[in-house]
């Protein structure tokens, strides 16, 4: 099992690092790349027509501002993309969001928040979880622990 994460650009680590956090804790394997839609198209095409056969399973592609990175990765494969928009200066990501939301159709994105990078993970690995049955049961047991800490959060503000 193996997920791509590509980032349109070194400024977007800090974000996508939080990516690589959630994978490396569910125990995936993955690669990140530093990829431009608009500044190495060539690369791109080569790397989303390649994925496949090089044993990629999900692709996250992280951009911000013009934010075309996924969908010209999802354009070139059929593997599952998942856009994470990267907030910029500009328009505090909605340019990046919008960008990456709005494909055309025949070309679909799924999409993360703004800065949503782990959720982008989870969701990577909701993906995989549906040939990797470890991976449903992790996430079950994340879900879980995630339910018992807000409960016991509660708990706690109620008592206090």
């Amino acid at each position: 099992m193996r997920v791509a994460i590509l980032m349109g650009s070194v400024n977007d680590y800090k974000v996508v690092e939080r990516a690589e956090a959630v994978l490396d804790a569910f125990d995936v394997e993955y690669t990140t790349r530093i990829i431009s839609a608009h500044r190495t198209p060539s690369v791109a095409e080569a790397f989303s027509k390649g994925a496949e056969d090089d044993g990629i399973e999900v692709i996250i592609a992280a951009a911000g501002k013009a934010a075309h990175l996924a969908g010209v990765i999802a354009a070139n494969t059929p593997l599952p993309i998942i856009g994470l928009p990267i907030k910029s200066s500009t328009m505090d990501g909605l340019d990046s969001l919008l960008s990456v939301v709005q494909m055309p159709k025949g070309i679909p994105v799924a999409t993360v928040a703004i800065d949503g990078a782990e959720n982008a993970a989870l969701l990577a690995i909701q993906i995989l979880s549906v040939k990797y049955p470890e991976l449903r049961e992790a996430m079950r047991t994340y879900k879980e622990a995630m339910e018992r800490e807000i409960i016991k959060a509660d708990r706690e503000f109620q008592e206090r």
